[in-house]
């Protein structure tokens, strides 16, 4: 494909009044919408907070971006998420630029990030030359205006590169008008002339009742209503992007109990979703304070971005005396990523990466040690399973490096050479593959493993993503303005 040769693309960009408004799974829907109609979408976010992250071109992204492009039926591309921040504390960040680790930031340097808007502004551009469409997604609101100096999420992108603002309001939360006409109030009068419209998102019931409050808005800020996108049910189906976003609905005919507890730093959580929708699973995140079941068939550590800060909060709910009890009733322990260096004997840090240099037992459930280094590796890559013999596609997102024993009874293969570990008696297993469960034919062969009448449901996991992409596209077209959305991105500020 030729790149574009128009001097501007056309784009527009979703902000919302807060966090958690809906604004991924509405860029990801417009993307799908206006693919459908021809256009070559392409979805950006110039900065994201997450670590919820996707390996493409030999760097990462946030996975909300990895979704969006699936939903614009293109390749995901590191220049759809130049920055990306990875909470390692409560006041730091690992900074990743152009899918590639940059450094550290800290929440008193928060304003610095304007220093990585020539980035930002290379990878738009680099975009724009081509696409038809970009579909730009904000980041939390425009309205925290103490972060304005500084912002390259909301406004501070929009002013630079000059793209036109639709903001979103969520009403299931309530306070709606008061969010929408309170973010006209606070912003300048430059920010607010980038707006361009306004929608509503979530809402229940009958929108007729809302038409007053939609003439409000309008009256009080001047913006245009681009409509109510009634609650879509089948949001949750689709990877969420924010460990906050995370739930699941016991189900009591399930054949198998998974329990999984949520760590604070729990990374790359959206290896679950396959399991969160086979009917035959009742997959259990146990939230801090609560023990594991001890019911569960199968304990999965997950990732974590902060796997010692994680292990020794683990330690702190008592979770590994619960696992201990586990395995002692003959039950299986998967880890995940830092799920996996956690279960070793020991965890060395020796360039202080996480925290003081220095060396930690790990919970000693399998035979290997772990020396974090500073080389990450970001790959997709292609497994095989070595019980049953079943191909898949997964990738890698780690520092580290794992060896010992208990890697000779690997229960992977990539490239014929043994990957992840394994105990002896084959109750703990470890790997560094996410995405593994996506995977159908594993997926079913792993589950038939813990229970044999599981996994014989007609889950084909990649298909169902794509008919739920498709029905929110559809959902989108019939309730909103989407003719107006594009007309406004075509006409530019």
């Amino acid at each position: 494909m030729s790149p574009r040769t128009n001097p501007r693309t056309p784009a527009v960009m979703i902000q919302g009044t807060g966090s958690n408004v809906g604004k991924s799974l509405l860029v990801a829907g417009l993307c799908r919408l206006f693919a459908r109609r021809g256009l070559r979408v392409l979805p950006f976010k110039p900065q994201n907070m997450s670590n919820n992250a996707a390996a493409v071109e030999g760097g990462e992204i946030g996975r909300a971006q990895a979704l969006q492009a699936r939903a614009a039926q293109v390749p995901a591309s590191v220049h759809m998420n130049p920055v990306l921040l990875k909470p390692e504390t409560d006041r730091r960040s690992q900074i990743v630029v152009q899918g590639r680790r940059f450094g550290l930031l800290e929440s008193g340097a928060f304003g610095e990030r304007q220093s990585l808007l020539p980035w930002v502004l290379e990878s738009f551009a680099h975009l724009s030359r081509e696409a038809d469409l970009i579909v730009v997604e904000g980041a939390g609101s425009p309205a925290e205006t103490n972060l304005r100096k500084g912002d390259i999420a909301n406004m501070g992108f929009a002013s630079a590169a000059q793209v036109p603002v639709v903001l979103a309001g969520d009403i299931d939360r309530g306070g709606v008008i008061a969010s929408l006409v309170g973010t006209h109030a606070v912003l300048d009068a430059d920010d607010r002339r980038l707006v361009r419209g306004f929608l509503i998102n979530k809402f229940r019931g009958d929108p007729g009742l809302f038409d007053e409050g939609l003439a409000t808005i309008a009256g009080m800020t001047g913006w245009h209503s681009l409509g109510i996108a009634p609650w879509f049910a089948e949001a949750h189906k689709l990877p969420a992007e924010d460990a906050l976003d995370i739930t699941t609905e016991r189900k009591t005919n399930a054949l198998l109990r998974i329990a999984v507890p949520i760590l604070p730093r729990i990374a790359n959580f959206d290896d679950l979703d396959p399991l969160k929708l086979e009917p035959d699973v009742d997959l259990t995140m146990v939230p801090p304070g609560v023990p594991l079941p001890a019911d569960a068939d199968l304990v999965i550590l997950p990732g974590s971005k902060a796997t010692i800060a994680d292990l020794a909060f683990l330690r702190t709910q008592g979770w590994d005396i619960d696992l201990a009890a586990h395995l002692r009733r003959g039950r299986k322990v998967l880890g995940l990523c830092g799920g996996y260096q956690m279960l070793g004997r020991t965890i060395a840090d020796p360039d202080g990466l996480e925290g003081p240099p220095g060396t930690i037992a790990g919970l000693g459930l399998l035979d290997v040690d772990t020396v974090l280094t500073g080389d990450k590796a970001v790959r997709p890559v292609l497994a095989r399973h070595a019980q049953s013999g079943e191909a898949l596609s997964a990738y890698e997102i780690h520092l580290g490096r794992t060896t010992g024993p208990d890697a000779a009874h690997a229960p992977f293969s990539v490239k014929g050479e043994p990957e992840g570990a394994a105990s002896a008696e084959g109750l703990v297993l470890g790997t560094y593959l996410h995405g593994l469960f996506s995977a159908d034919g594993f997926r079913r062969a792993f589950l038939k493993s813990l229970h044999p009448h599981a996994g014989d449901s007609p889950l084909h996991y990649e298909a169902e993503m794509e008919r739920i992409l498709d029905a929110l596209a559809s959902h989108l077209e019939d309730h909103l303005d989407t003719g107006r959305i594009l007309a406004i991105a075509q006409e530019g500020v």
